[in-house]
């Protein structure tokens, strides 16, 4: 088939051909129809994403590589920030991110064990796991609704001598109040993560221009699972404009080593064998020097290229998000005396992940759900619920130490009791948010 063709014509073909299988076999050409179920989220993709997978297996080198590196200066030039690393999951990203700030690079400001960073316990076990797993004390502050975001009220109340840092998400792609909580957190010398997972394309307006979510604390992260606002099928980035943080970061994704050189080169700096570290004897392969003790946590390029394609079509992704969130909300009118329909928060524009509903007194979250569910529509709940009531607390509530609750949870224990929510991705044709619409709305009306 190739015997009289170059390795760049057979490739053209090949990548060819992949762009037919996708337009025979991938595209869906038939719309939804009534009685199909609508899952909460689904991968949108066209045939780039699937020629750009063939493209980098053609190479076979598998790790990081091209891809990589293109995914990551260009994701970087979409958040507005200089530095971005890719990972292997938004789980990867927020352990680099936390992992980082326990550097003893970073003098004075370095998290120590028994440290406290302040959090919420409405979020995804993944946002403090890094927290607690290190020895350090998560301090959990309350939620507020309609934003189920963190209330910013409660940070000084939560901050103590110990205090390092603030680490929360941006609830379901919903911004939390970016101003009030940066400038607690210069007001007290507090790094502060952005876990921005499930908010990616979402902006916040600050110091006078509109910003990235991700972009305006000291490190943000983003996941790339298949749910998420764009996907790789598994990843994630850690970003940050600070050069040390970057150091960092890099060094810890990468085993913990000294050297920045990117995989199979050697010697960029030029000072390879020519310096002394730690104890080490003089002239020791800084490639095999480690400065943290890190992980191996990089993605694969075929992962890195099927990004590059999705991160053409993030924009479309937020417009579509928007929309959906719009009419699903107008469609929802006249329910309130019933539901809290969810609000973004002043100052913000969400790319939303999904819209959260919250029972008010007499209606029975259970039965409602159960309704949508065996209508075909799928829900959620808001991930852990309040994570110190979920197993993996027991031990730490038995002996009543590792974490603390700066004020009773009674936001967060509400939406854990009498909160769901349901899809929005940029897939949902208008009929299937109208059709979710109208059973929510039945829903009501057999209550």
């Amino acid at each position: 088939m190739f015997e009289n063709k170059t390795e760049a014509q057979a490739r053209e073909e090949i990548l060819a051909l992949a762009g037919e299988y996708y337009q025979r076999f991938h595209q869906k050409k038939q719309s939804w129809q009534e009685g199909q179920r609508i899952s909460y989220a689904s991968r949108v993709y066209g045939q780039e994403e699937l020629q750009n997978l063939v493209d980098s297996s053609l190479e076979f080198w598998l790790t990081s590589g091209r891809y990589t590196e293109q995914f990551e200066k260009e994701f970087a030039s979409y958040l507005g920030l200089p530095y971005c690393s890719l990972v292997n999951s938004g789980s990867s990203a927020n352990l680099l991110a936390f992992m980082a700030l326990t550097s003893p690079l970073l003098g004075e400001r370095q998290i120590r064990r028994g440290d406290e960073v302040i959090t919420v316990a409405a979020g995804f076990p993944t946002t403090v796991a890094p927290c607690i797993q290190y020895g350090a004390v998560p301090v959990f502050v309350d939620m507020e609704i309609p934003q189920y975001n963190l209330d910013v009220s409660q940070l000084e109340q939560a901050l103590s001598s110990k205090t390092k840092a603030v680490m929360a998400a941006h609830t379901l792609g919903n911004p939390f109040n970016l101003k009030a909580v940066r400038e607690f957190c210069d007001s007290h010398g507090l790094w502060l993560i952005e876990d921005n997972c499930d908010a990616l394309g979402s902006e916040y307006f600050m110091d006078g221009a509109w910003k990235k979510t991700g972009s305006i604390g000291d490190i943000g992260t983003s996941s790339f699972y298949p749910p998420h606002h764009m996907t790789m099928g598994e990843g994630g980035a850690a970003y940050t404009s600070n050069p040390l943080l970057h150091k960092i970061i890099r060094s810890l994704r990468d085993w913990g080593r000294d050297c920045m050189c990117p995989s199979g080169q050697d010697n960029l700096c030029g000072h390879r064998f020519d310096r002394q570290y730690g104890e080490l004897p003089a002239g020791y392969d800084h490639k095999y020097v480690y400065s943290h003790f890190g992980y191996n946590l990089k993605a694969t390029d075929m992962q890195a290229a099927i990004g590059c394609a999705q991160l053409k079509r993030l924009p479309e992704f937020t417009k579509r998000r928007r929309e959906n969130f719009v009419r699903l909300k107008e469609k929802l009118s006249g329910t309130e005396s019933q539901l809290i329909l969810p609000e973004p928060c002043p100052g913000s524009e969400p790319s939303w992940f999904g819209f959260l509903i919250t029972c008010r007194e007499g209606v029975d979250k259970n039965r409602l759900v159960a309704y949508l569910e065996n209508h075909g529509v799928q829900t959620r709940m808001l991930f852990s619920g309040n994570l110190t009531k979920q197993p993996c607390f027991d031990a730490m509530r038995r002996q009543q130490e590792g974490y603390r609750i700066a004020n009773p949870l009674k936001a967060t224990d509400l939406i854990m009791e009498n909160s769901f929510w349901v899809g929005l991705y940029p897939g949902m044709a208008p009929e299937m948010i109208d059709y979710m619409a109208e059973k929510i709305v039945e829903a009501l009306g057999r209550a």
